[in-house]
């Protein structure tokens, strides 16, 4: 008989290695903004579940679609003006 077993890592591991690169938490740090505006977005449909929506409610969700739509736009913009293109070429 056979023993089966698993060869993956364990799911909380305590390596140092495999923690976020300061890299990966300024990404992070960065998209911030749209992330919050995404789950707010979020909170907002979640509250029209269970009835009807008012014109509160509606009114609501474009407000913070405009926001996620303003948060996207504006690190799509830091993005690009970060970017650098090689060779001095606009």
């Amino acid at each position: 008989m056979e023993h089966i077993v698993t060869v993956q890592d364990a799911v909380t591991a305590f390596e140092p290695w495999l923690e976020p690169t300061a890299a990966e938490l300024d990404a992070i740090e960065l998209e911030m903004p749209v992330i919050t505006a995404e789950i707010a977005l979020l909170d907002a449909r979640i509250m029209t579940l269970d009835r009807p929506a008012t014109e509160l409610d509606t009114r609501r969700i474009r407000r913070t679609r405009r926001r996620v739509l303003a948060a996207r736009r504006e690190l799509s913009n830091q993005t690009a003006a970060t970017v650098t293109v090689p060779g001095g070429a606009a």
